[in-house]
């Protein structure tokens, strides 16, 4: 997988970008799904699985997935079968294969690289319908194989909300000295530190934040080795691309800030807690599988924002003062209102290189194909970030 983490890192996004903002093979795209309200009311005669990539509990990735599975069994009457701790590759082929053959016909896959398993289990059943969260169907074409007409991919700009809580980052640390504890060098989560970044910057122009790679979604023992290095060299504020609250435990007993990401983990360590990027995936659950159980199978690469509901902001910390709360709303309103982007020209890469030029933007709806640096396929690192985008 890491392989298809490096192509995904530099390939143009192109094709990517058109179906997030458009219909793919026929599937829909409609992206008030996210944020709706109301939801159809239908004869639930369908069987749903998801597979997750470590347990409910974690407070983090899949703990708000689990909210969302949640919400659907309430909306539809159903109980979702849950598949904890799949490792992605062969492993998570075997297990949407059992899946399948045990009769479920809706399966969600909670992490990237369950995709291209997925889409093999996919071609061999094509009466069930598949669901990749963080996914993008180029991959699947660049590993040579026939994407299936039956799977879909879901995913949603964390970047509006990472900007926001890089904003309270960078308000609330005194030597301006971030830091952040990230999984994986993958264009996902690049693009959330650079976005963090420029948030912490718009308040504090001398920002900079410096990225520790664990090499891991979950695993609280390395996160907090993580954290405690960045403390040690001086950060003052945390951020984080993790599953687990492990980042935030540490900052809370070095005295430091903290920005979570997944949930609202604010019980946690409330003295560090500052805010996090929180994911809304109940609609986009509830939505899907009521179309399938109309007989529809989504096959479009949904991406939310926060216009859609999908992406939103944590509560504020006790530390994060009423000026630097009203300046998050007001931007907060801006994005969700698509009057503005996180990604607004002039943007300078790491090497002083320009990314995005004066009176330019980045985002999802972006179609260029001359530009390598696309949103959706970020592999470096703006001013401002001490680290290495690989």
């Amino acid at each position: 997988m890491k392989k298809l983490w490096k192509f995904a890192a530099v390939v143009t996004t192109t094709a990517l970008i058109a179906t997030a903002c458009g219909d793919d093979d026929g599937g829909s795209s409609d992206t008030t799904a996210a944020g709706s309200d109301s939801v159809p009311a239908v004869e639930a005669d369908i069987k749903v699985a998801v597979v997750y990539i470590g347990v409910p509990d974690d407070k983090g990735w899949t703990y708000q997935h689990e909210d969302g599975i949640v919400q659907l069994e309430e909306a539809l009457g159903i109980e979702v079968k849950r598949v904890e701790n799949v490792p992605e590759g062969p492993e998570s082929e075997e297990v949407m294969a059992g899946l399948a053959r045990d009769g479920y016909d809706l399966i969600f896959a909670t992490s990237f690289g369950y995709g291209l398993p997925m889409n093999k289990v996919a071609l061999a059943n094509p009466d069930k319908c598949f669901q990749w969260a963080t996914g993008a169907k180029f991959l699947i074409e660049a590993d040579n194989q026939e994407v299936a007409p039956n799977i879909g991919t879901y995913f949603g700009s964390a970047e509006e909300a990472r900007y926001l809580s890089g904003m309270a980052a960078g308000a609330a640390s005194p030597t301006g000295k971030l830091g952040y504890v990230a999984a994986f060098p993958i264009p996902e989560v690049i693009r959330g530190i650079n976005a963090f970044t420029l948030g912490a910057q718009s308040v504090n122009p001398d920002a900079t934040v410096q990225v520790v790679w664990t090499e891991t979604w979950f695993d609280p023992a390395k996160e907090k080795e993580a954290a405690e290095s960045l403390l040690a060299a001086g950060a003052d504020v945390l951020g984080m691309h993790q599953d687990t609250t492990a980042t935030g435990l540490a900052a809370d007993a070095a005295g430091a800030k903290w920005v979570g990401y997944n949930s609202d983990m604010s019980e946690t360590a409330p003295n560090a807690w500052l805010t996090a990027p929180v994911w809304n995936w109940g609609p986009y659950y509830i939505e899907t599988a009521t179309r399938w159980a109309e007989g529809e199978c989504r096959n479009d690469e949904y991406y939310g924002t926060m216009a859609t509901g999908m992406v939103t902001l944590g509560s504020f910390g006790s530390s994060v003062s009423a000026d630097i709360q009203e300046q998050i709303t007001a931007k907060a309103e801006e994005f969700a209102s698509e009057t503005a982007v996180p990604f607004t020209g002039p943007i300078n890469k790491q090497d002083g290189s320009e990314a995005v030029a004066a009176g330019s933007v980045l985002d999802h709806k972006v179609i260029d194909g001359d530009n390598l640096f696309a949103l959706l396929g970020m592999s470096y690192f703006v001013e401002g970030v001490i680290g290495n985008a690989s």
